[in-house]
């Protein structure tokens, strides 16, 4: 079976793989069909600014939804030892309606943020951020991972095309938000 996508042709097995750079800072972003159900994405990404910068970035639970170009409302955050817990409506061009995301979040003690699922309209996410020191401390190497599955009828390769343009684009705003940080002396 093909399916024609957008002008093109597509066979739905192939997933949204490139090695090409679609953010400057962003090496190998590959989003796939998880075997187990869902996405899988990886990437190396190399941001303009300490790890402590981009530590801060990833953890200001509250400006989540400002680092995505996708609709998304924190519901609620509740700090816990160890983490916090968020609750986030996210809606998705490709699908009718919020759905529902609530995680659990804790940092690495080496640098970086892991969030797992807890509950809502999701069968998995798992999502890991690992950050380390380049260039004298003034960038940061993010080893990024993403596990996902929305409880949904939407083709995961489908799902993998839509969700390879939102990380690009949230890897770019994480980008322009390291570099104002970076001029701001912060």
């Amino acid at each position: 079976m093909i399916v024609m996508l957008a002008g093109g042709l597509l066979p739905p097995a192939v997933t949204a793989v490139t090695d090409s750079e679609p953010v400057p800072s962003t090496r190998g972003l590959r989003v796939i069909s998880d075997p187990a159900g869902g996405v899988r994405a990886t990437a190396t990404i190399i941001f303009p600014a300490p790890p402590q910068t981009v530590q801060s970035i990833l953890t200001d639970y509250r400006k989540w939804p400002e680092l995505f170009e996708v609709r998304m409302r924190l519901a609620r955050l509740e700090e816990h030892p160890g983490g916090v817990v968020t609750d986030l409506y996210i809606e998705h061009s490709f699908m009718p309606g919020e759905r529902r995301l609530l995680c659990d979040s804790h940092t690495l003690p080496a640098g970086g943020l892991v969030t797992d699922l807890k509950g809502g309209d999701f069968k998995r996410y798992h999502r890991v951020w690992k950050l380390s020191p380049v260039d004298d401390s003034h960038r940061t190497r993010a080893e990024f991972e993403l596990i996902v599955e929305i409880d949904t009828i939407v083709p995961d390769w489908v799902f993998a095309m839509a969700m390879r343009r939102e990380l690009e684009a949230h890897f770019r705003i994480v980008t322009e938000r390291a570099n104002d940080r970076v001029r701001e002396g912060k």
